[in-house]
């Protein structure tokens, strides 16, 4: 399939939704066919001097439109994508496009994953103060917190690429589990630091039957 391109430096996953301030010529007129053909367009990632995987948006709303023609839009994200082809400028267009692969995605994430990823969202949160609204785990998906537990950008691009959602419900514990660990480890040197030059209690051990 062919798409026109909107390329940036950051990942949307599929059911976010994307607002984004438009003001080159050529999003205006990409923005401009959306609304007039109902056609969807391509956010593809740039990453490492390269463009590989994407998603696919479809346009909202146009919320506000300025005098100068820039405008204030959302869009919705639906499907992953591989990019094929990039052409610079499609046919007879000032933005970019080309043809995409879209990837399949495989909806086999079970309860209990689910479960584990909420509760270590959960304990995350605790350890930062922040507070956490519980979402149900049969209403949870792996990409509706996937920007707010501390993922860099690559690992983002990463969680993008994998089709499985067992598979992005297994990567983001791992992450989780990861940062806790840092977490809990910042915590205690955080009270370490702050207990010197008190007087501390200590509980003597007991040696009496001790051995070499």
């Amino acid at each position: 399939m062919k798409l026109p391109f909107f390329p940036l430096q950051t990942v949307f996953f599929p059911g976010e939704t994307v607002p984004l301030h438009i003001f080159e010529e050529r999003y205006k007129e990409l923005i401009h066919d959306c609304r007039k053909e109902a056609i969807t367009f391509g956010i593809p990632v740039y990453i490492n001097d390269r463009i590989i995987y994407g998603t696919e948006v479809q346009l909202v709303e146009v919320v506000t439109t300025y005098e100068n023609g820039s405008m204030d839009i959302t869009c919705v994200a639906r499907q992953v994508f591989q990019v094929m082809t990039f052409d610079n400028e499609m046919e007879g267009k000032l933005y970019a496009g080309g043809i995409v692969k879209f990837l399949e995605a495989i909806n086999d994430g079970d309860i209990e994953a689910k479960k584990v990823v909420l509760d270590g969202i959960q304990e995350l949160y605790d350890l930062m103060g922040v507070p956490f609204e519980r979402i149900p785990p049969e209403k949870f998906n792996p990409y509706m917190l996937a920007h707010k537990m501390g993922l860099s950008f690559e690992q983002e691009h990463e969680l993008l690429q994998i089709t499985r959602e067992s598979e992005r419900l297994a990567y983001l514990k791992k992450h989780l589990d990861q940062t806790i660990k840092v977490l809990r480890q910042v915590d205690r040197t955080k009270a370490l630091i702050e207990m010197n030059g008190h007087f501390r209690n200590f509980d003597p051990l007991d040696f009496k039957d001790f051995k070499v």
